[in-house]
């Protein structure tokens, strides 16, 4: 893997060895900060389900004032922060170790008393159809109060499985596909820079590099 474009482009990145950890690859990586580009400078970042921590750092990279990583898994966590430092990393971020569920909750609850987030992106194991349902109904309703003014959403997931168009105050605004993979980005109230899409629903279009 490797950082496409910003600060640290072209740099490499490892990747945590198996098939528990699915680093989004670089072409989606792409597409995705291709759509993020004009929020992306100065935004607050949430990276969840972080593995390597590829998206987040591509944020940093590309002018993220912050990022909180989020992953449980002790071999992912070792790579996330073999990987900062191969970047030469050590402001900028936080990393939470512990369930997704658990620390948004946590930080809900007060322990990131003030933390809002302009940006939010998902992408947990493809076959934990769950964990989707329980983050997105999370963000979108007990831990809304995370989510900045026109803050975006954005789940990770494969194209064949499709996700819900509504969990609580988020709505989805565009579907985006890419091979075997989707982006479903989600506004809350449309309030994002797709919410002149709102009123004609969710827009479908294949992935470009």
């Amino acid at each position: 893997m490797r950082i496409i474009a910003g600060e640290f482009r072209s740099r490499t990145l490892e990747a945590p060895r198996g098939l528990a950890t699915r680093p989004t690859s670089d072409r989606l990586r792409e597409t995705l900060f291709n759509v993020l580009a004009p929020q992306i400078k100065g935004a607050a970042f949430l990276d969840l389900y972080a593995g390597s921590g590829a998206v987040g750092m591509e944020a940093l990279s590309r002018g993220a004032a912050s990022v909180v990583f989020v992953e449980r898994a002790p071999a992912a966590l070792s790579v996330l922060r073999g990987n900062l430092a191969r970047l030469g990393l050590t402001v900028g971020f936080r990393i939470q170790a512990g369930s997704v569920g658990a620390v948004l909750r946590r930080m809900k609850a007060g322990l990131g008393a003030g933390t809002s987030f302009d940006l939010v992106f998902l992408d947990p194991p493809y076959d934990a159809a769950e964990e989707y349902a329980a983050t997105l109904e999370l963000l979108g309703g007990a831990a809304s109060g995370l989510l900045a003014p026109g803050a975006q959403v954005i789940a990770e997931h494969r194209r064949k499985e499709r996700l819900e168009e509504r969990y609580g105050s988020l709505e989805r605004t565009r579907l985006l596909e890419q091979g075997d993979a989707a982006l479903s980005f989600y506004g809350s109230g449309c309030g994002t820079q797709t919410r002149q899409e709102c009123s004609t629903g969710v827009r479908s279009e294949e992935g470009r590099q």
